[in-house]
């Protein structure tokens, strides 16, 4: 029988000061028996930090990977040897020999976005459990074709949309749609004012037809979250935004970059949530903020690093309500080796849904449908800005 570690027990099984203790000496502190076998295909950012969290979350292991560029897999090996010495990591020629190994239980995507499509029908072959990066297509269009392959799909096919995990939208879930604390949800807000897009092989995202536009590409998170609270379907979904500072001077290959550095987005729903994104893309910190309206009441919660000399990331939440019930002022946080494993703390609890996925115990994980909406969002509001006019989705 598989059952998850508990949080104390994956924090203390990788804490080197108990390298002294021999393995018939560890309870508390002993790992967990992977039961689930993974390869990696694509080891660009995404790829090591999915590496990094599938050997701390536990349940699984990496066999080995596959990439195209030379210099993605010595990196990704070099990281692995550090964590095991004594272990060869796999590098696989293709992606069919990875995916043909009959030892390779499960496949974790995170190549460039433009190759999700062609990667999901090469893989999807195999009817391995499959974990797709984010956006899972750059068109509607793809994002359909990967939406039916999924649908009569033997195996898990699941959805890197882990900005739900992240802890003050897991509370925020919780308190809105869980207890309940605001009554109906009228409307939605979320901002994020962040750095420019970091360097790619081969610079892919400074590029809309490559990453599918920066509403497709990064934004998809938050028209998850949209989509999330709203709970129904979008109707109208109105944009505007500008390439107004980054990479205005950039070329790739004499290429220009064509890339939105901000934006404004207004979603209206069929059941009449309203809902309004704000992004800015050269700030000198990571700040995200979420509002939510309901009729009994208001929660906001918001997340920053700064670069400043402060200790990890400063979260906070609060809800007030009409209800009866009492307001409340939070910092929710996970420990911190958690939060440095990337995206502070929520690809950990992505893969937490992954392998309980895979082993059929209970799951919030992303679905393809609802991976499928969010690029919907995002595809309608690059639209919008083109057009200069509201798109009817």
């Amino acid at each position: 029988m598989n059952t998850e570690p508990s949080m104390i027990q994956r924090l203390f099984s990788h804490n080197l000061r108990m390298g002294y203790l021999s393995e018939k000496n560890k309870y508390l502190t002993k790992k967990p028996v992977p039961s689930v076998t993974c390869v990696i295909i694509g080891l660009g950012v995404n790829g090591q930090e999915h590496l990094m969290n599938t050997v701390f979350e536990g349940r699984a292991s990496i066999k080995g990977i596959y990439d195209t560029e030379p210099l993605s897999v010595a990196a990704t090996q070099k990281s692995f040897k550090k964590l095991f010495p004594d272990k060869e990591l796999v590098v696989y020629d293709s992606i069919h020999s990875a995916c043909s190994d009959p030892q390779v239980d499960a496949v974790i995507i995170s190549t460039p976005n433009y190759t999700h499509i062609d990667v999901v029908r090469e893989v999807a072959k195999y009817k391995k459990h499959i974990l797709l990066e984010k956006p899972m297509a750059t068109t509607v269009k793809d994002a359909w074709e990967i939406m039916k392959i999924a649908e009569s799909y033997p195996s898990v096919f699941q959805i890197g949309l882990q900005y739900r995990y992240k802890s003050i939208y897991t509370e925020a879930i919780h308190e809105a749609k869980e207890r309940r604390s605001i009554g109906d949800i009228k409307t939605i807000s979320i901002s994020e004012h962040r750095i420019p897009f970091l360097d790619k092989v081969n610079q892919w995202n400074k590029f809309s037809k490559y990453s599918g536009g920066t509403l497709v590409e990064k934004c998809c998170h938050y028209f998850d979250l949209f989509n999330l609270f709203a709970d129904s379907r979008p109707k109208t979904i109105f944009a505007s935004g500008s390439q107004a500072v980054n990479y205005k001077d950039f070329r790739y290959e004499g290429a220009p970059s064509d890339i939105l550095d901000n934006a404004t987005v207004i979603v209206e729903y069929e059941n009449g949530v309203r809902a309004n994104f704000n992004l800015c893309m050269f700030a000198p910190m990571f700040y995200e903020e979420l509002v939510l309206c309901g009729d009994q009441g208001r929660l906001s919660a918001h997340e920053k690093q700064d670069f400043l000399s402060s200790e990890g990331t400063q979260s906070h939440m609060e809800v007030h309500t009409s209800s009866g019930l009492p307001a409340r002022n939070m910092t929710p946080r996970y420990p911190f080796e958690i939060e440095s494993l990337g995206h502070n703390g929520a690809t950990f609890f992505e893969h937490i849904q992954f392998i309980n996925n895979i082993l059929n115990l209970p799951t919030n994980a992303a679905t393809v449908f609802e991976g499928f909406w969010a690029v919907v969002v995002g595809a309608a509001a690059q639209e919008s800005i083109v057009r200069r006019e509201p798109v009817q989705v």
